[in-house]
């Protein structure tokens, strides 16, 4: 079989073999890590704080990032998000501070410095999130009955360690995308959604059995359900993978007795250029409601909306803050002026528009039309999982139908699948496919 085949040339290559190991090590050491309680929790008082996560609907989203460490109370209990609300700072203020901007441009050297404020950053946001986070472990397991000691000197020794932990896996992050395959921090996200993939469907299953719920037909909603599912997942695929192809004419250059230029190329302009970087940056904003209430010990009113996963103001809030993110994450990755120099630069334009200024224009409002659909639709797909529980399917499972899980897992496996395709073709092997082409969701994305 061409599967067993191509599994055969992967482990051929002794560095896309290496790079392999590396990663499911490190996964393997991130997963021991979120059943790693924190010091004076008592393992048996943490049914409390599961029952509070999966009664939140936002709680739950933020323990499905943490790959269950969240309602573990583990030493990544706060997981990575910290590391991503700080980029998402770091990066607006590379759009509005001429220090950043001057950063931006120096290249390796300012990336390392915005890398090392991204750091800094991070720690505060982690100073403030453990208090809280700590806080509201002692609410819930003190309203199941059970008791836990957070004096002062506590909550300070606990935060350090919930701090410690979140910074421990984004050096993982780091460590898979230098020595593993695919984007590090991405691939901690979609390890923490998968992990809570079977749990979801065993529990979706279960319910749908005749006799559990007192309904009829349960199976076969079951099997609808599945079948949607897919379609949402294809949906998904072609919302990444989407592009339009602007033509390129090279202009003859004859340099001693050869000539180069003359052919017509395709520049492919993605769709959804910015990949599933506007879901991440606005789930990281509508964490900040509730990391500011206490996660949880103060919802009502404004913290209670923002709160609350199925309500209106939240998926409006949550839609507009994806199709703004769109543009702007797409604003940063694709610059047209300077595609037309490069252009330019090597005797391309594109037939019937001037070089230099009128191309960059001519890209620029391409973008900004094939963006609007796909921002749109990225919005759409984003707050598919509200729809999918006013239609009776469970919490766990919705998070499935489309939202932060879906798009990220399609967006992480083609670019994982991606990488690997490239090693096999640099050494010579047939692809995963048989066209050989896999298209990640963006070169540009930081995720």
């Amino acid at each position: 079989m061409k599967f067993i085949q191509t599994l055969k040339n992967i482990w051929t290559i002794q560095e896309l073999r290496q790079r392999l190991t590396i990663t499911v090590l490190l996964v393997l050491v991130y997963r021991l890590g979120c059943y790693v309680v924190l010091p004076g929790i008592n393992p048996n008082d943490l049914d409390a704080l599961t029952s509070f996560t999966n009664k939140s609907g936002l709680m739950q989203l933020l323990d499905m990032f943490s790959g269950g460490a969240f309602s573990q109370a583990s030493i990544f209990a706060l997981g990575i998000m910290p590391y991503i609300t700080a980029s998402i700072v770091i990066q607006l203020a590379g759009m509005v501070l001429p220090s950043f901007q001057k950063m931006q441009r120096e290249g390796e050297s300012g990336r390392q410095k915005l890398n090392q404020y991204t750091r800094y950053l991070t720690v505060l946001i982690l100073f403030v999130q453990g208090p809280a986070y700590l806080y509201n472990l002692r609410s819930q397991v003190m309203s199941a009955g059970g008791a836990v000691e957070m004096g002062v000197w506590t909550v300070i020794f606990l935060t350090i360690i919930l701090a410690a932990g979140s910074m421990f896996i984004m050096w993982l992050g780091e460590r898979i995308t230098d020595r593993g395959i695919g984007n590090g921090i991405s691939f901690i996200i979609l390890v923490g959604i998968i992990a809570r993939l079977p749990i979801a469907l065993f529990y979706e299953f279960t319910s749908r059995l005749p006799g559990s719920n007192g309904s009829q037909g349960g199976l076969i909603m079951f099997i609808v359900e599945i079948v949607l599912l897919f379609a949402v997942t294809i949906g998904a695929v072609l919302l990444v993978q989407g592009t339009r192809k602007v033509p390129v004419q090279y202009a003859k250059r004859i340099v001693g007795n050869k000539q180069y230029g003359g052919a017509r190329q395709y520049i492919p302009l993605k769709v959804n250029a910015a990949g599933v970087m506007p879901i991440i940056f606005a789930q990281a904003i509508m964490f900040i409601p509730i990391t500011l209430a206490g996660f949880g010990s103060k919802e009502t009113g404004f913290f209670a909306t923002f709160s609350d996963i199925n309500g209106f103001w939240y998926n409006l809030v949550y839609f507009i803050m994806i199709v703004a993110f769109t543009y702007f994450y797409t604003a940063i990755t694709v610059r047209p002026t300077q595609m037309a120099e490069e252009m330019k630069r090597n005797n391309g334009f594109i037939p019937g528009v001037k070089p230099g200024k009128k191309t960059a224009e001519y890209l620029d409002s391409i973008m900004s039309r094939i963006t609007l659909p796909g921002s749109l639709f990225l919005g759409i797909v984003a707050i598919l999982p509200a729809f999918a529980r006013c239609f009776g399917i469970s919490q766990n499972f919705a998070q499935f139908f489309g939202g932060t899980s879906l798009l990220i897992m399609v967006g992480v496996v083609l670019d994982t699948l991606q990488q690997i395709e490239s090693h096999l073709m640099m050494h010579h092997y047939d692809g995963l496919m048989k066209d050989g082409k896999i298209k990640g969701r963006t070169t540009g994305s930081a995720y």
